[in-house]
């Protein structure tokens, strides 16, 4: 039963992100918001995430019951959520209004981000073997985001020109599932509020839910030593090698991010709007989150398989793979933009993350020092879930100003193939560097911990 309810709250706890982190991006120009508010409103989730590295650690964990501040959490989270639902342009020339939106999001994304890291330290409290009873509870939260997903292949339908399924279950699927019968335009952008509704629906759930998990009472409040272990941590950068891999972690992390600012619009924008131009692929709007998650089923595979690579290749070349898989991409996103085979491309995602940011957790639990190394992974967790992906916020939508070449406010047309340039050019002198300065040393001898945080992807 312990193992089912942790289980189900890891499901719920992405599924409450998976839901609507894919489809923001090109959600927000539709409101009319520019490319400064875009960014703030993307970044509000980093900026969490630097927030919620310190809140949760030094003061949500060890002064509240971890399933209680859970509950609280999903349930002011979950109405913030179901509030970003109801902000809608006033007229077609007027945008929504940022302010509350942006409160909102903030509000949301202070709770959420602590969420993380306390539903890991529940599941540990409350398994007998968390070295190896973690991971497959932990499984359940990539399925959770990879089945938030699935009911916008039917919410972002046009189920007027769908016939009764009394005419039958494969001519109403049929017609449910094709291209021809999704929403476009402005019909796709209101259909698309309903990912903060299933979103703020999950969140209440698990407040609920919360209440039936097992006690788990505050930690000890934090000695001397241990606060000051991010100082330890910190001196550590002075290695080459640690803080090469350091600058390679925050030009991955930005480009990770920037995968989600523009795969959606990329995947859903009309192919051909533009002659000589890569403007999209032009497949149905409802099928974008489904052909995104494919990264998500494909990092399973990864992480099994992970361990084997790690031993035969080593830090270094897996690491590069890693990095390796974004530039090649990006690249086929950039010079491809053909269906099958830019939809092919994002099974990568399970490379991406698996070869290097998993990789960067088990490295830095197996090369820094004990007393400083739950400090050292949350100085990498601040790159992978903080400053990394709000410098990907941030330079995203000005790719898109950048190379607009037409269209309107709701419907802009961008040469896809000089954005995605970009970010694979990046990944590429990532690469280099690894190759040609990080040198860590011989593995240590010390037996690392099996306590490695558990980043989403």
């Amino acid at each position: 039963m312990i193992q089912f309810k942790l289980s189900f709250m890891m499901f719920l706890q992405f599924f409450i992100w998976g839901a609507w982190l894919p489809l923001i991006f090109g959600y927000l120009p539709s409101l009319g918001f520019d490319e400064s508010q875009q960014a703030m409103i993307l970044n509000c989730f980093p900026i969490a995430a630097l927030v919620g590295m310190f809140f949760s650690n030094q003061f949500a964990d060890r002064n509240f019951a971890a399933e209680r501040f859970l509950a609280f959490s999903h349930l002011v989270g979950g109405l913030c959520m179901l509030g970003l639902f109801f902000i809608r342009r006033p007229d077609a020339d007027t945008p929504a209004p940022f302010l509350p939106f942006f409160g909102l999001m903030l509000v949301h994304c202070l709770l959420y981000v602590p969420t993380i890291s306390i539903t890991n330290s529940i599941a540990f409290a409350n398994l007998k073997d968390p070295a190896t009873g973690f991971g497959p509870v932990r499984l359940w939260g990539t399925i959770g985001w990879i089945a938030a997903s699935l009911p916008f292949v039917f919410i972002l339908v046009n189920w007027e020109k769908v016939p009764y399924i009394s005419e039958g279950i494969m001519p109403w699927l049929q017609a449910a599932l094709t291209k021809e019968n999704a929403f476009t335009g402005d019909e796709f952008r209101r259909a698309t509020a309903l990912a903060f509704a299933v979103s703020g629906i999950a969140s209440l759930l698990l407040a609920v839910f919360s209440l039936a998990l097992p006690h788990t009472p505050p930690k000890p409040a934090v000695d001397r030593g241990e606060s000051l272990a991010w100082l330890g941590a910190v001196k550590l950068l002075g290695y080459p090698f640690i803080f090469v891999l350091f600058i390679v972690t925050f030009i991955d992390a930005t480009i990770h991010q920037m995968y989600f600012v523009w795969t959606e619009r990329f995947l859903t924008s009309p192919a051909g709007a533009a002659d000589g131009l890569n403007t999209g692929v032009g497949i149905a709007a409802n099928w974008a989150l489904p052909i995104m998650s494919v990264g998500q089923v494909a990092e399973i595979g990864t992480m099994a398989i992970l361990g084997y690579v790690l031993k035969s290749l080593g830090w270094r070349t897996t690491m590069i793979i890693g990095i390796l898989g974004h530039a090649l991409r990006f690249t086929v996103f950039a010079f491809a933009p053909i269906g099958v085979i830019a939809i092919s491309a994002n099974l990568l995602h399970g490379v991406c993350y698996a070869f290097f940011f998993a990789t960067v957790y088990i490295f830095v639990d197996e090369f820094f020092p004990k007393d400083s190394r739950a400090s050292a992974q949350g100085l990498f967790n601040a790159l992978i879930l903080g400053l990394g992906p709000m410098a990907g916020n941030t330079l995203g939508p000005m790719l898109g100003a950048w190379y607009r070449i037409g269209g309107t406010d709701k419907e802009p047309i961008y040469d896809f193939q000089r954005i995605f340039i970009v970010p694979a050019g990046m990944a590429l002198v990532a690469a280099l560097l690894l190759l040609v300065a990080f040198w860590p040393p011989a593995r240590r001898t010390e037996a690392p911990s099996t306590g490695i945080t558990s980043a989403p992807h």
